[in-house]
């Protein structure tokens, strides 16, 4: 995948030029900024954002958005190509987290719009079934680190968009490793609470919960998470989000997100479900207490 900097002068470029396209034919057209995130179906902040240029916009929010301006064949394509070449970029925490306290809001405006989030951990339980003082431990230990007001914050907004798993109308699947569920960010009984919760959780019907076990042989070993959102759609709206240590990197070309797709099914095949998954963490929750004395 090729990619650059976030950083770097040809990102700010690429982001900025897709910024001010989008400012300009929106103000060409007459349309408030109101009136347009209305009929391209996001808040009114996010449009400030994306002509900020401190967010890029999905592919699909592009797309509604030249059809709300009524931008020419061309101008749209343009605008796709632009997108395109937006998304395979990387962007630093760094410099992310410059521009605002913590990411949770972006985030959930994203999984708003989405009406599937599939999520694959390795190292940690997914943000999404985090209890809150999992989640305060986890955000202490990153890096760059949070400001204490900063920790607070992005905690609370992270407990917020938690609220969606409660929306039937909304479908949530994870996939995680029993190295994730091992993975301690503090006392046994912090724990042991994670634990609990992951349980109660993988009991709604909207919630999908596949734990993949040490002992199972492995089809594909991606080495770090991803999350893939999809939305009504279809493949048109569809795109990943890759985390690793300094950089997050958004994918929405359709080649990159079938790599993904691809690997979300072979992990799906060594995990285990339901009852079986729930077995399970009460053994790594026993094995957590008998560490514990």
């Amino acid at each position: 995948m090729n990619t650059v900097a976030s950083d770097g002068a040809e990102h700010r470029t690429k982001r900025e030029r897709l910024a001010t396209e989008l400012r300009r034919l929106r103000d060409q057209a007459g349309i408030s900024g109101r009136d347009l995130a209305h009929r391209v179906g996001i808040s009114q902040s996010k449009v400030s954002r994306i002509e900020s240029g401190t967010v890029i916009p999905s592919l699909p929010e592009v797309t509604a958005w030249g059809e709300a301006v009524e931008a020419s064949t061309q101008t749209r394509e343009w605008l796709t190509d632009l997108t395109e070449a937006a998304f395979t970029e990387m962007h630093t925490w760094r410099a992310a987290l410059q521009r605002q306290a913590h990411l949770q809001d972006e985030i959930r405006e994203q999984e708003d719009q989405a009406r599937l989030v599939r999520g694959f951990q390795p190292t940690l339980v997914p943000g999404l079934l985090q209890t809150a003082e999992y989640a305060r431990r986890v955000f202490s230990l990153f890096d760059p680190p949070y400001s204490e007001s900063a920790l607070s914050m992005a905690v609370s907004a992270r407990l917020q968009r938690q609220l969606a798993l409660y929306e039937e109308s909304r479908n949530f699947a994870f996939l995680i490793t029993e190295a994730a569920l091992r993975c301690r960010p503090g006392p046994p009984k912090l724990l042991l609470a994670q634990l609990d919760r992951i349980a109660s959780l993988s009991t709604l019907e909207n919630v999908s919960v596949g734990l993949i076990p040490h002992n199972t042989e492995a089809l594909v070993c991606p080495p770090h998470g991803f999350t893939l959102y999809e939305s009504d759609g279809g493949a048109a709206d569809t795109f990943v989000e890759i985390e690793t240590a300094h950089v997050r990197l958004t994918a929405g070309h359709a080649d990159d997100i079938a790599v993904y797709q691809r690997q979300w099914s072979l992990l799906s095949e060594m995990a285990i479900f339901d009852d079986e998954a729930r077995e399970f963490l009460a053994t790594v929750s026993a094995d957590v207490r008998a560490t514990a004395r």
